[in-house]
């Protein structure tokens, strides 16, 4: 079963190894969901939140502008699988032949499925065996404001 989370912005966090890294954090199903990220994921990320624009239309941007263009639309991302450390996700997504609706998805980078999530406004989901091997609380993130329930 998948929870739609939100997207409450981008953090900063350490790796294993202790490193600082930017990191999106979802929650879901009353956990956070912190998902590590590029300088450039996450500043893409946040444009994509805030709806800053860029002089030229970064990536994301493009890629939600032509599937629009071309008739498609985006239905929601998912981050369905976590194996070795790795988060893994999918883009369900649409396309329209003759009428008729064609179901598509696409195996993504979780960074680059919740950067076109924010610019397309599609829902982002994440599977329970996902949140029982990586959610975390906001006490133990150091996330201020954190509610008990969803």
């Amino acid at each position: 079963m998948g929870h739609v989370a939100e997207l409450t912005g981008i953090a900063t966090g350490d790796t294993p190894s202790g490193e600082a890294v930017p990191a999106a954090l979802l929650r879901a199903r009353g956990e956070y969901l912190p998902v590590f990220v590029t300088d450039d994921q996450a500043d893409a990320i946040q444009r994509g939140l805030t709806g800053d624009s860029f002089e030229r239309p970064l990536t994301h941007d493009l890629l939600v502008d032509m599937v629009a263009e071309f008739g498609g639309a985006f239905d929601r991302v998912r981050i369905d699988d976590l194996r070795e450390g790795t988060f893994y996700a999918k883009i369900d997504a649409q396309r329209y032949e003759a009428g008729e609706a064609e179901p598509l998805t696409f195996d993504a980078r979780p960074s680059d499925a919740v950067a076109i999530a924010v610019r397309a406004d599609c829902p982002i989901e994440i599977a329970d065996s996902v949140l029982d091997a990586a959610g975390r609380s906001g006490e133990e993130l150091g996330v201020d404001g954190v509610g008990d329930g969803e």
